[in-house]
Order: structure tokens, then sequence, then C-alpha cells
């Protein structure tokens, strides 16, 4: 099959909360839907303004989070089927994980698979993770698992992370166009993204910085020190409200994304060589 339309895929997301009180709707577990691609091929009218607005510069690999942005909405076709336990809206996500087995070169055809797992308990509601691999030749050479969160009673208790800033190597300006900027290139068009007034129709003050792009971010700055081979686990913390001013930490294998002010969190992150 071909990648699923996220044109269509949110208005289905949007229409959840009421197709859940039909018949039939929603279920106590998660389907076991797969969702597969083969031969996905990266075209460069897509991937040169993600990487602009990510700022990756290298030319000869993809961005390790680029097969995450395709596999998005294969990702997002699961969560809007009917029997999906959660509506779509309201879902935080809380944690991405990358693992890149080898670099990918841009023309090189990307087979994806997706699925739903890990159904359980967090402190504060109910957790699961999408688990996402590409293959190149029928051979895994990445894989991702995002984290979600469906918040409500919990099982209690406290994480423990660490929550002090690391040392700043560098600031930024996070404009508060980059949630369009983002959603345009990603297609990852979240109202909460996108502009002060669709933010407070959901809750929010101010639009909010894309998780996946505060992530890609960091691994452009990081990016000419990247082996070829790595984990890049990362947790989101609070929620970034555009416009802001960060500051980027670095120690060891050890980064973050913090307040340039206060030094609140708004991501922690740990890069291992090797996966």
């Amino acid at each position: 099959m071909t990648v699923p339309s996220l044109t269509a895929l949110y208005p289905k997301a949007l229409a959840m909360p009421l197709l859940r009180r039909l018949p039939g709707a929603g279920g106590s577990g998660l389907p076991g839907t797969v969702v597969e691609v083969d031969d996905f091929i990266t075209r460069e009218q897509e991937l040169g303004p993600y990487r602009e607005v990510c700022g990756f510069e290298r030319e000869d690999r993809l961005p390790p989070t680029w097969p995450h942005i395709v596999a998005f909405p294969m990702a997002m076709k699961i969560m809007t089927e009917r029997s999906f336990p959660f509506a779509l809206l309201g879902l935080v996500h809380i944690a991405n994980e990358i693992d890149q087995l080898r670099p990918i070169a841009p023309d090189e055809p990307l087979s994806l698979r997706v699925h739903a797992g890990d159904l359980g308990p967090h402190p504060r509601g109910t957790q699961f993770t999408i688990h996402a691999e590409g293959a190149v030749d029928d051979r895994v050479v990445w894989r991702s698992r995002s984290v979600y969160l469906k918040r409500g009673e919990g099982s209690g208790g406290s994480s423990g992370e660490r929550t002090d800033p690391l040392p700043a190597r560098a600031h930024w300006r996070v404009p508060a166009d980059i949630g369009r900027r983002y959603g345009a290139v990603s297609g990852d068009r979240n109202p909460i993204h996108l502009h002060g007034w669709s933010a407070k129709l959901f809750g929010m003050p101010r639009p909010i910085a894309h998780g996946m792009w505060v992530k890609a971010r960091c691994l452009a700055e990081l990016e000419p020190a990247l082996p070829d081979a790595f984990t890049v686990d990362v947790r989101f913390k609070l929620p970034l409200f555009l416009p802001a001013q960060v500051a980027f930490g670095v120690d060891g294998g050890a980064f973050d994304v913090h307040d340039a002010s206060s030094g609140k969190p708004h991501l922690s992150g740990t890069l291992t060589e090797g996966a």
C-alpha cells in the first residue's frame, strides 16, 4: 500500500469524540493492525524543506528523524480506527526512541512497518507505544518507539528523572511560526501547534512546538558528531510555548532543551553509540 493521506485522516481524528459514542466504538485493548508500506522513495522536494526547518545540513544521508515523518501517517491510520481505545486528540506524546543501525541514503527504497503495543499503566494515566521499523532490502536499518499518554487515573508515584539543566552549548530563538512551518513539511498539522486561536480551542494559552521538531533540532545540532549507528532516546517535558528562547545543553551523551531564563525543561535525552 501507499503511505496514508494525513489530509483524509485529520477530519476523522477530529470526529473521533463523536464517533466513539456509537455502538461498538472503542475497546479495552489496542487493535492488532499492522500497516506496511514497501519501497518508499523519498522525494528531494519534500526532504529539502524538512532539512531546512530542522537545521540538518548533510545531503548524503537521511536525517535520523525523517523515517518517523514517513511513518507518522501510518500510525495515524491505526490511532483513528474505530476500535482504537482512545480518541486521538488529547493524547500526549511523552517519549521517542530511535535506533539508527546504519546511515540511510536519500535514494534508498525504504520499507516501513508500524503497529501499536505495550498498553499499560502510567503515573498520570495509561500509556501505549507506536512501534515503527524501516528496512532496506529486507534488512532493518531504523527503528522507532513513540510513547503516548492518555491522561486519567494513574498508578501514582514519580518518574524520578533528572530535571537540572545541562551546561548550555547553544541558544536558540524559536519563532512563533515554527509550528506552522514544521507542520507544512511534516504533515503534522495538529491545531495546538499552528495558531494562537486554534491552540486556545484545545486548552493551550499559545501554540506549542512539536516535540519531534525539538528532537530533530537537537540532532541537527549534534549532526557533525553523529556516529553511523546510534540510539537516541528523549523524553518530552513541559510544553515549549511559542515564541521562545531556549538553551541546548550537553553533558557527555546526555542532552536537553530548557528555557534560557528559568531553566524549566522541555526535553531530556541520551545518545548512545551503536544500536
